[in-house]
């Protein structure tokens, strides 16, 4: 089931109870979709390649800019100009070669999305913008596919789990997106380096969780503010 070298990297996460050899061939055997190779798409990625998930999906057709670079750990000076999602297989399947990087290099809209998270287990939305969350969510609907979502700007970041046994989704929390213009946005309002990282990491870690079958707080939509080290939850 295991080469040598994947037993190894596996070892400290096997001993664990929740995870063990079966747990491990349970992330072995998923595929999960990364949307966006971004701020949050950088540790996702890095996370579930190095965790062990078989196979990854990266959907993202930007290029990478300098004013990317404190925030998108992935990427160095040398890979400005070239396509995010290029970089990003390339930097993780050097971390773990025995996992599988399939590489979608467009936008994800209501033209291609069924196609594309129709071939994955779970959906993970790590993108900019509101039509695009929306459009992730109702075809995970549709499909019955597991959503995780997070977002972050300044010093705050969200995360949700939608869509899970039942569970409610985006638009039982917010109805209808809200107009663009209304949106606030890293590129106009900035963002500390470091939250996209603590985000990104929470939102790898429900992932894993999904796929061993672990306990997940659904219905709660969780706020949190590293200026403070607060949390809230919002039950819905």
């Amino acid at each position: 089931m295991f080469n040598p070298n994947e037993a190894k990297r596996y070892s400290k996460q096997t001993i664990l109870d929740e995870v063990g050899l079966l747990g491990q061939a349970k992330l072995k055997n998923a595929r999960v979709v990364v949307i966006g190779a971004g701020g949050l798409g950088c540790p996702i990625i890095q996370y579930l390649a190095s965790c062990g998930v078989g196979t990854i999906g990266i959907v993202d057709f930007d290029v990478i800019e300098h004013s990317n670079l404190h925030r998108q750990i992935l990427y160095t000076p040398q890979d400005v100009g070239r396509k995010k999602a290029d970089v990003a297989k390339v930097k993780a399947l050097a971390q773990n070669p025995d996992t599988v990087i399939e590489i979608f290099d467009s936008a994800l809209n209501t033209d291609n999305a069924e196609f594309i998270l129709s071939q994955f287990d779970l959906v993970i939305d790590g993108c900019d913008n509101f039509l695009t969350r929306y459009t992730v969510n109702d075809v995970c609907v549709e499909l019955n596919r597991p959503l995780i979502y997070g977002s972050i700007l300044g010093f705050q970041g969200q995360l949700a789990v939608f869509n899970v046994n039942g569970s409610k989704n985006l638009r039982d929390l917010f109805p209808e997106p809200p107009n663009a213009e209304d949106v606030p946005n890293c590129s106009d309002n900035g963002v500390l380096g470091v939250v996209p990282g603590v985000i990104g990491t929470l939102m790898a870690n429900e992932a894993l969780k999904c796929i061993l079958g672990l306990e997940i707080n659904l219905n709660t939509f969780h706020v949190f503010d590293l200026l403070s080290l607060e949390m809230t939850k919002l039950r819905y």
